[in-house]
């Protein structure tokens, strides 16, 4: 159905400066005619906290697994009803725009705009949240740093968008939210392949990284709670004496008059399992006595320290990709001895069974979330078998893994592909590129429209609305 759909039979000039085009029977409008600020606020912080996120829209902060950051309370927060339209004026020109599904209370720092007469809040989110309009929301912000651009109503107000009849906006929403669905189900399907792919690899880094290579070696118990035995000629160390633990930068901090110099840095996003995720690397300044204390080295291991407790303290090995950089405090930078432990031995053994057993025995638990610290990742008992050995362990585990690597990546291609088309499509839509009034007519009737991991990534999920300030 999305493969027969076609442009409309008549355009005129949009007279927008972001839109050449538009069709004929379409009209523009500025936005203040068609959303209202709304600036009610919490008087006792008792509403529904709500969290912004590229990924999944304007959502409860409690559904919200690796929310780490949060305000003691949400006095002060601005009342969001049910269908207002949500934008995160430091973020609007990212697509940081959603509809709120339901009341509650959001960062005193967002907008929220209520629509006015028939307005389709749902259209206009994915009009504001498309590609084209994000460079008129980025040339209207005001700031001196673009990490710092805010855009205030009044310049949102005078931006004009296009206005199909409310019919055709109706139909378009109709429309989108089929076409995302069936885009979604795609994309999840992937990974839920990639997943057992990766459940694949880790029962072999398991078996190899606990017992090793050869099933003839003589086995004894290992003396750690967690673990069963090992060979008979492993050594088993705390971390702590096989490594230096080094903390990382705290955001937000004030240096005074202290000079100071911009680095990037790497925060929890970008620490995934096995892998460093550098889609999105953000920059920080401070001085440089400061950056020398948490300056990533090529062989650190990386570990998170907190967030979902199936994550907690999941680690890779860092490739000096960009140098120099940082890590933030929520990030600890492992530096193995590498005379007696591979850095990549022990990013393996971060990710089995009895490495994740110990984190979630001594994470410190709350609703969904965990976290650990230094003192305990010192803790941490690591089987040491000889340098050589541990080499050649790798080595036969990244032979037996690669059929798998290979087709993680084919499939991450994949989805980045069905993204990068979800954002054309939507865009091609909302601007009348396409006509979907004919398609929409013979869907059955859908729930509005839900944009999904539209037009953002993983690497970009959660907007913090309480941490806003620091994470900026």
């Amino acid at each position: 159905m999305i493969a027969d759909l076609k442009p409309y039979s008549d355009y005129k000039d949009s007279g927008l400066p972001w839109l050449a085009r538009m069709p004929g029977h379409w009209d523009t409008q500025r936005s203040k005619y068609l959303f209202r600020e709304a600036d009610q606020r919490s008087a006792e912080g008792t509403e529904q906290r709500m969290s912004m996120s590229q990924r999944h829209g304007l959502i409860p902060s409690s559904q919200i697994e690796e929310r780490r950051l949060v305000s003691e309370s949400s006095v002060g927060g601005k009342i969001c009803e049910a269908g207002d339209l949500v934008l995160n004026r430091l973020k609007a020109h990212l697509g940081v725009v959603a509809v709120s599904p339901t009341r509650g209370v959001v960062s005193p720092d967002y907008t929220v705009l209520r629509p006015i007469g028939e307005t389709n809040h749902h259209y206009f989110c994915a009009v504001y949240r498309s590609p084209h309009c994000g460079q008129e929301l980025r040339r209207r912000a005001k700031g001196i740093v673009e990490g710092f651009w805010r855009l205030y109503t009044d310049d949102f107000y005078d931006i004009r968008v296009p206005v199909p009849p409310p019919d055709e906006q109706a139909a378009i929403v109709r429309f989108l939210d089929w076409a995302n669905g069936q885009l979604d189900r795609t994309i999840r399907a992937k990974r839920k392949t990639i997943a057992l792919l990766v459940e694949q690899m880790q029962s072999i880094a398991q078996q190899a990284v606990s017992c090793g290579i050869d099933p003839s070696v003589p086995l004894r118990p290992s003396g750690i709670q967690w673990f069963g035995e090992i060979p008979q000629h492993w050594e088993v160390r705390p971390l702590k004496a096989v490594s230096v633990i080094q903390s990382g930068i705290t955001l937000g901090k004030d240096y005074g008059t202290q000079p100071t110099r911009e680095f990037p840095y790497l925060r929890v996003a970008n620490v995934q399992a096995g892998f460093v995720n550098l889609s999105v690397v953000k920059k920080i300044r401070v001085p440089m006595a400061e950056a020398r204390r948490s300056t990533l080295a090529i062989g650190d291991v990386l570990m998170t320290e907190g967030g979902d407790p199936d994550k907690l303290g999941r680690g890779c090995v860092w490739g000096g990709q960009v140098s120099p950089c940082l890590h933030q405090n929520h990030v600890f930078a492992v530096r193995p001895d590498q005379q007696r432990l591979d850095p990549r031995f022990l990013s393996a053994f971060m990710g089995t069974n009895s490495a994740r057993a110990y984190f979630q025995s001594t994470a410190k638990q709350t609703t969904n979330l965990a976290s650990t610290n230094k003192t305990k990742i010192g803790r941490l008992q690591v089987p040491l078998p000889p340098i050589n050995e541990q080499r050649f362990i790798l080595a036969t585990v990244a032979v037996a893994t690669q059929p798998a690597i290979a087709a993680i990546a084919r499939l991450e291609t994949e989805i980045k592909l069905l993204r990068e088309y979800r954002i054309r499509l939507v865009a091609d839509i909302v601007t009348g590129e396409l006509d979907v009034r004919g398609a929409a007519a013979h869907l059955p009737d859908a729930q509005p429209i839900d944009l999904g991991e539209y037009p953002g990534d993983d690497s970009e999920d959660i907007d913090f609305a309480d941490a806003e300030a620091s994470e900026a």
